[in-house]
């Protein structure tokens, strides 16, 4: 074979073997159960400093294998995602449950908008009437941003 083949075909190799681990981590049952049936997630976001914050209690949907929250822009999770610290610590039903360190992201994806918004009107019904509006219209107007947080292999 040729050189320039065989370095051709060894770049291929490398590059689907980079894209095969970068590929997003598989929880375990036990997570995947708490999530199911938890209320609330604890999220710890990463300080400039390299520590993570104290965990914050919120309402989460957890769908195709990320968790996804709404959140004012302004919010420490927010805030720091746009400053390029994006890693966090999801603890599951209580500050110090099942945890998995995940990859945050502020997307705009209105259908995962829509899902979240008919999940929580389901999970969260004794609250769901009181804040109905501000996340519909926060999303719309800017108020609100989604954030999908994906397990970090």
């Amino acid at each position: 074979m040729p050189r320039r083949t065989s370095h051709i075909l060894l770049t291929a190799a490398l590059v689907v073997a980079l894209v095969a681990t970068s590929a997003r981590a598989e929880l375990s049952d036990g997570i995947k159960g708490a999530l199911s049936s938890s209320k609330y997630v604890y999220i710890s976001s990463t300080r400039k400093n390299g520590t993570l914050g104290k965990p914050a209690e919120i309402w989460f949907m957890y769908h195709d294998g990320a968790v996804y929250v709404g959140t004012p822009p302004t919010s420490w999770r927010a805030r720091r995602i746009k400053a390029g610290r994006p890693d966090a610590k999801i603890a599951v039903g209580k500050p110090d449950g099942p945890s998995f360190i995940a990859t945050g992201a502020i997307v705009t994806d209105a259908d995962a908008q829509t899902v979240m918004l008919e999940t929580y009107a389901k999970k969260y019904p004794e609250g769901w009437s009181q804040f109905a509006d501000k996340f519909r219209n926060g999303f719309k107007d800017g108020s609100r941003v989604l954030i999908k947080y994906t397990p970090k292999s």
